[in-house]
């Protein structure tokens, strides 16, 4: 009988990825439970951040979209002429440009990146972002722990 039951098991978890959105099954048989389990999450429809300064928050993992505390993943685009307030977020930031340029003020110090580079922002880190040129800037940020409005910390005025 158990021959048969896991050969159940492998036909029902090679059939996972046909069952949209689900990433995990619990099975019931006879009284005892078993878990099949997905081992990644394929991310097809990101929440997208309501911004009102033009920005596009596109996150793919995280807080917001995938309830993953420990780390977001976000694609971008800041218009020319983006700004924001300084910050001093409890998580580190990763940012990875895929075109255009982005200013950072990081402890008073402009940093200017262009398309193929990348910067990495530690925690505690006082910090302003922006993108005071022409062209739109597309880049992806990646936060750990995941990005929390509430662990920002932007500075008002």
């Amino acid at each position: 009988m158990k021959p048969i039951f896991l050969l159940e098991l492998i036909c029902l978890q090679s059939n996972l990825k046909s069952i949209n959105g689900l990433d995990s099954i619990q099975l019931i048989i006879n009284g005892d439970k078993y878990n099949i389990m997905k081992k990644y999450t394929l991310q097809k429809n990101p929440f997208v951040v309501p911004t009102t300064d033009g920005k596009l928050i596109e996150e793919h993992h995280g807080l917001a979209s995938t309830y993953n505390p420990n780390v977001s993943v976000a694609h971008m685009i800041a218009p020319p002429g983006w700004s924001e307030p300084f910050q001093t977020p409890e998580f580190e930031e990763y940012t990875y440009i895929i075109s255009g340029k982005k200013q950072f003020i990081v402890e008073n110090e402009t940093i200017i990146l262009e398309a193929g580079q990348s910067i990495k922002i530690e925690k505690n880190t006082r910090v302003q972002y922006s993108n005071p040129f022409e062209i739109a800037c597309e880049y992806i940020a990646i936060c750990k722990p995941a990005f929390d409005f509430t662990k920002v910390h932007r500075e008002e005025g």
